[in-house]
């Protein structure tokens, strides 16, 4: 059995963690490893160097992790194969290019916990039924000591089964208290939003930001976020930013008056499938506008900690009607309920809980560090 104070050597490989261009894992990953460095253990990070990252890297280094670029799946066969079979856990993510070869790979390979982290598990389940998934096929969930997924609630069980995973937990995202926190800025942005453009999250933009904008023709409103199609038509005080590096993230924050949180058309089907967006948001101190969806209260309490808007009229209400200490108060208890269990730190002990549970599952024909019994 595992010594949950032991320090362990973890392999992650993922989306990318380089760029968050374009790309919400960045974050997630960033904000989780930094957070297992903090708790002793070392992380290698490997993503496959793309182009449309190369152009848009803004982490190339990052100082709790090592991180390494690979050009094809041989490049990582040939490099990392020592440190796939030494480490304690191998996590493959989501999204990775040629991820079912990867994941083959390391299902042979490892000789540590093998844990496969869905950062978009509703979209994959939607995949596996029709048998299009790219990055993980239908018979190695079964394969992987422990799924690891961003969405909670009955996900897991199908995933269990369906599927026949050995054990489904929920690994939500979480937030860095060190650069997200309130800023001392004017807050001159009415209502604003951060998310790469998504055809099915569109249709909600426009009715729960770009009608209350037409309302408050002399209020400023702001969108940020990458692939928003050209000619995309926007009311006249809708101000425009096509990408905002994390170190900018909590200033945006800080210069909203209210945040608006939208979900995927899939995630919000599943629901309990809460966006980084409402952790970073809620540690900044600013208050949040979000769409609905189950399990949202799992998270912040609607009324007291979130707002909940189904209709434009909703939207426009909260920013005529909520006074400032109401604000206040949202803000609050929003950030102390945030700080208490969704940051760096948390979901990293989590983790190593996880896997110190997933450990004794693990046969003993397969040896590694994380295997070691306490005599």
């Amino acid at each position: 059995m595992l010594r949950s104070s032991e320090s362990m050597d973890f392999v992650f490989i993922g989306l990318a963690i380089t760029s968050s261009w374009g790309n919400g894992h960045a974050t997630t990953y960033r904000s989780l490893i930094k957070g297992l460095s903090r708790l002793g253990h070392r992380v290698l990070f490997l993503e496959q160097d793309q182009p449309w990252y190369a152009d848009n890297r803004d982490a190339p280094r990052l100082p709790y992790c090592r991180t390494e670029l690979y050009t094809n799946l041989q490049d990582l066969r040939l490099r990392f194969a020592t440190e796939i079979r030494n480490a304690d856990a191998v996590i493959v993510g989501s999204y990775v290019s040629n991820g079912i070869q990867v994941a083959d790979w390391v299902i042979e390979q490892a000789r540590g916990v093998r844990a496969f982290y869905d950062i978009d598990t509703p979209v994959t389940l939607g995949c596996l039924q029709t048998d299009s998934c790219e990055y993980l096929s239908a018979d190695q969930v079964s394969q992987f000591d422990l799924m690891l997924s961003f969405t909670g609630g009955p996900t897991l069980q199908k995933l269990q089964s369906l599927y026949g995973a050995r054990r489904a937990l929920a690994l939500y995202c979480s937030v860095d208290s060190d650069a997200y926190h309130p800023q001392n800025l004017r807050r001159d942005i009415e209502l604003g939003y951060m998310g790469t453009y998504s055809a099915d999250r569109q249709p909600a933009l426009e009715l729960l930001l770009n009608e209350p904008a037409r309302y408050f023709p002399t209020r400023k409103f702001m969108v940020v976020g990458p692939q928003y199609p050209q000619g995309m038509e926007w009311p006249g005080n809708v101000r425009r930013r096509d990408h905002l590096a994390p170190q900018e993230h909590a200033a945006f924050y800080g210069a909203q008056r209210f945040t608006l949180n939208l979900t995927r058309a899939d995630m919000r089907e599943a629901g309990h499938s809460p966006s980084v967006r409402i952790f970073e948001a809620a540690a900044c101190g600013t208050p949040i506008i979000s769409d609905a969806w189950l399990g949202i209260e799992e998270f912040l309490t609607p009324g007291e900690e979130i707002l909940i808007a189904r209709l434009s009229e909703d939207v426009v209400s909260y920013l005529q009607n909520t006074s400032a200490a109401q604000i206040e108060s949202l803000s609050r208890r929003a950030r102390e309920r945030i700080l208490d269990a969704h940051t760096s730190d948390c979901r990293a002990r989590e983790l190593v809980e996880h896997l110190h549970d997933s450990s004794r599952a693990i046969p003993q024909s397969r040896p590694a560090q994380l295997l070691r019994a306490e005599l």
